[in-house]
């Protein structure tokens, strides 16, 4: 495992450096911020959700949702790299964090500067690439929200590592609720995919200005070329790796769009958010206290071990369901929610779903990895994932259509991105055991639910009555079925004795 050394280490307080908190004291910590943080996922996941609703409803069509998406991947990618990697610092690094983020600050504006301007420059360019010339003018909007996140990574950086998850609740409603609103009133207008664009603007600069009153004087700029060196040599590495995992999750909106066009793309898109339910309101909840959490038990394998097989197995515990039911149900859900112009888009999920599933897993061995040091071994892994997807993806949607995209997906990411992360987390001393321990009766429960699911189908029909009786015999079956895992998931058994 590579150690990770501070600019100020020779200077750092004795109680800061080396020192592993106290079992019960930390896990106190990771409770409370992780509750917190599953009611924020929760509840601005619902509210997405509604206002998702809406707007495909009533105010845009498969073409615009289309541009939408394809902005909203190139802006995510380029925030994957954003501010260097830099910011993790403020999580990672023993002492005081507090001598070193001027320069994080420093760093984090700039590379998200000279980001957006290169990206202001070239997007007509990147949208006709892309096969949507309409999404240059809302790419230079919405990416503006890159300048925003880097300046307020500083801030957010203290209250991750903190675990102040009940500020950043307060924070996340804010911003929220002002992009949601902005976003309906110029929809709603006819401003078809650009309210998108000044929604998240709105809601950027909502949050960068809360995360500066939760955590006061962290925005505050200056530099010290010792520490740029050591910060840069930290994060390069990482902000490599985000980069790669944005874009194995990203990479096949660019396929569709190209290879498909925006219709189909639209169609895509929605089938992918709906695939990512559970992947958000979940995996994201845990993953705003995993980093952390992993960081602090990096120094004792067998803690790791534990905490690592524990949490998987509350991750995949709560998502497997949603994951059957949205996938065994697809075309009477889609029908349901969105209206019969989106039914189109039900062909994707049940692939999608799965999918889904097992990005939750490798995101959580993603932060175990970077918390461990496993850099080097992680980005090969990425790299592995991307060049592997990219051929396998555009033969799917030139054979078969989105439902080819995502069939791809499956095959790569079961076949060979699984046992790549296997592999690595057992580098870092995770063995397999306490990860099938983790599975074993999740996986059984998914097993029985989709046998009842297909079952019931033939029974009842798809209609909107039968869809809720199938759902609610599903989920009694699911957890009877995981019942004799609950020990382990209050943290009464280790994985050993699962």
């Amino acid at each position: 495992m590579d150690s990770v050394r501070t600019p100020d280490s020779e200077t750092a307080e004795p109680s800061d450096t080396h020192t592993t908190p106290a079992p019960n004291s930390l896990g106190r910590k990771v409770r409370s911020a992780a509750r917190w943080s599953l009611i924020n996922t929760v509840v601005m996941r619902l509210g997405n959700f509604a206002t998702g609703v809406l707007l495909a409803r009533f105010a845009l069509g498969p073409a615009q949702w289309g541009v939408y998406g394809m902005a909203q991947t190139v802006l995510l990618v380029l925030l994957s790299a954003n501010e260097l990697g830099v910011s993790l610092a403020i999580v990672r690094w023993d002492g005081d964090p507090r001598r070193f983020a001027p320069t994080v600050l420093t760093l984090a504006t700039a590379s998200s500067g000279l980001l957006y301007a290169a990206l202001f420059v070239s997007a007509p360019t990147v949208a006709r690439l892309l096969d949507s010339p309409d999404a240059s003018g809302v790419l230079r909007v919405m990416c503006l929200c890159l300048v925003i996140d880097g300046v307020a990574q500083v801030p957010a950086g203290f209250l991750t590592r903190e675990f102040a998850q009940g500020r950043r609740m307060l924070i996340d409603a804010l911003n929220f609720v002002l992009s949601t609103a902005v976003t309906l009133v110029l929809a709603f207008a006819g401003r078809g995919a650009m309210s998108f664009a000044w929604g998240a603007v709105a809601g950027n600069i909502a949050a960068l200005a809360g995360c500066a009153v939760a955590a006061p004087g962290t925005l505050r700029f200056g530099w010290d070329p010792q520490q740029a060196r050591a910060l840069l040599k930290f994060g390069l590495p990482l902000a490599g790796a985000s980069l790669l995992a944005l874009a194995v999750v990203n990479v096949d909106t660019m396929v569709v769009g190209s290879t498909l066009g925006g219709v189909s793309l639209g169609f895509y898109v929605l089938a992918f958010n709906m695939s990512g339910w559970p992947v958000r309101v979940i995996s994201e909840a845990a993953r705003r206290v995993s980093f952390a959490g992993f960081s602090r038990l990096a120094a004792s394998p067998q803690a790791l071990a534990q905490g690592f097989s524990r949490a998987l197995a509350v991750l995949v515990t709560g998502t497997v369901p949603l994951c059957v039911l949205l996938g065994g149900l697809a075309a009477p859900v889609v029908r349901l929610v969105y209206g019969g112009k989106w039914v189109p888009a039900a062909d994707a999920l049940p692939w999608l779903m799965a999918l889904g599933l097992i990005r939750i897993g490798c995101e959580l061995a993603y932060d175990c990895l970077v918390a461990t040091g496993q850099r080097r071994l992680l980005i090969l892994t990425q790299a592995l994932w991307v060049v592997a997807l990219i051929p396998v993806l555009v033969v799917g949607a030139r054979l078969g259509g989105i439902v080819g995209v995502s069939q791809g997906h499956v095959l790569v990411a079961a076949g060979l991105v699984v046992p790549a992360f296997l592999y690595a987390l057992g580098r870092a001393g995770i063995g397999l055991a306490p990860v099938a321990g983790a599975c074993a009766w999740p996986f059984f429960g998914g097993v029985v639910m989709t046998l009842v699911v297909v079952a019931a189908k033939r029974l009842l029909g798809d209609g909107t009555p039968a869809l809720f009786g199938i759902g609610t015999a599903a989920l009694a079956c699911y957890v009877v079925c995981v019942l004799p895992g609950r020990r382990f998931l209050l943290g009464s058994r280790t994985p050993e004795t699962v």
